[in-house]
């Protein structure tokens, strides 16, 4: 792969989509991700071995979620004045000093610290990575942005089969074993950050992106972005209280093992994992805005319905959710970076950051109102979330995004 990415690659890219570091960075958001992803699939291990409650629960969730949510967005900022390639293997190094805690924790604040370094590794690779896709991504960028968060969603969907398979038989000492994955994506992170580096050295510096002779007013800008971050409001704390408290509900309803609740877990995500890869190219197909409106509150009629089915008609509900939920977060990155050109690093950092908050702040809060109202009660009120998709419908069209590219791409590095 390392051959593969040469300056040679780095100036044919502002033309051409090259595949080769698009899916160098989705299988580093893979092994990032899975991760990450072990810490919601040991909340069932932990709770019954170091006694958690479900507030403690939230708020380890909380610690990991907002750390990364904070610091993504000022990191985005900062690289799109001043790139810094090798900023990406660093934050990977974090990641794996956490997975070392994470095993080895034997207490609440243990479990706090090893949350926080694993949150500041996301925080680099997410608005980074996300920057690197926009540069290869050439004029496919709801496919490149698809690619990348296609490794991101398989290794979170990954968490319930971990739960299964290693933390159940092995207990929490069994995340030792995630520091190989890790290892991986520190090597693949230089080799990526390589090419990076050579495609900023060797790019042309000429042109900068213009807008087009009727731009959007900076009122219409602002009540864009409120609008995307209220539906990625929805969009995650739905998703954590699936995550995070639905393998609960089924446990209690059903009266299933923790590893048959984690199925359907996986069933969401691996269907998400599906429908995030095929968000991105429908959204260069039909449209960015019509992708957002139907990846939201086309969620609605399937989970106002999810905590009254059965057994078996929840298990399809799962996948129906997974499917449409997940299919336009790539596609609400792509149109931020088209609605405010030339931020690429900051739109990703703010996007990603905003997720994270919202799961972890969603998580805090649904784990309280479960100690005090019921995991019956959380997982109704959250199937209303998706209805927050009609917002959608104030969002500017596609034709209203569109901008004049001069032969050389917009102002990622000044």
């Amino acid at each position: 792969m390392s051959s593969s990415l040469t300056a040679a690659d780095s100036i044919r890219s502002q033309q051409t989509t090259v595949f080769t570091v698009l899916f160098a960075i989705s299988l580093v958001h893979l092994l990032n991700d899975t991760v990450q992803s072990v810490v919601p699939a040991i909340f069932p291990i932990v709770q019954e071995s170091l006694h958690f409650s479900f507030s403690q629960i939230g708020l380890i969730a909380f610690a990991m979620n907002i750390t990364a949510s904070l610091l993504q967005p000022f990191i985005g900022l900062y690289t799109d004045k001043r790139p810094l390639p090798y900023l990406l293997p660093v934050g990977v190094m974090f990641s794996l000093i956490g997975v070392v805690v994470l095993a080895l924790a034997g207490s609440f604040a243990q479990m706090i610290i090893a949350v926080i370094l694993i949150g500041i590794g996301s925080s680099v690779l997410h608005p980074e990575s996300s920057r690197v896709a926009y540069l290869a991504a050439g004029p496919r960028r709801g496919l490149a942005q698809s690619i990348f968060q296609l490794g991101g969603n398989f290794g979170q969907s990954l968490a319930p089969i971990l739960t299964a398979l290693i933390f159940v038989p092995l207990g929490q000492f069994g995340i030792i074993w995630f520091t190989f994955a890790a290892a991986a994506a520190l090597v693949v992170q230089t080799i990526v950050a390589k090419w990076y580096k050579n495609h900023i050295v060797n790019r042309p510096k000429a042109a900068r992106t213009i807008r087009s002779s009727r731009p959007l007013s900076p009122k219409i800008m602002i009540l864009s972005m409120t609008i995307l971050i209220m539906l990625l409001f929805s969009k995650f704390v739905y998703l954590a209280s699936m995550t995070g408290y639905y393998a609960f509900f089924l446990k209690d309803h059903f009266n299933l093992t923790t590893e048959r609740s984690q199925l359907f877990i996986f069933a969401l995500l691996a269907a998400g994992t599906l429908g995030g890869f095929v968000g991105g190219p429908l959204s260069d197909r039909f449209g960015r805005r019509n992708m957002i409106w139907f990846s939201i509150l086309g969620t609605a009629p399937f989970s106002m319905v999810l905590p009254y089915a059965n057994e078996l008609f929840s298990a399809i509900l799962c996948i129906c959710i997974g499917f449409i939920l997940l299919s336009g977060f790539s596609v609400i990155v792509v149109y931020g970076q088209e609605l405010l050109p030339g931020k690429v690093g900051m739109v990703s950092g703010l996007f990603f950051g905003v997720a994270f908050g919202l799961g972890g702040i969603g998580s805090a809060i649904l784990g309280a109102m479960a100690d005090h109202f019921g995991l019956t009660f959380v997982i109704q009120i959250c199937a209303y979330l998706p209805l927050i998709g009609l917002l959608a419908a104030f969002l500017p069209t596609d034709k209203q995004l569109k901008i004049t590219v001069e032969p050389a791409e917009s102002a990622l590095s000044s």
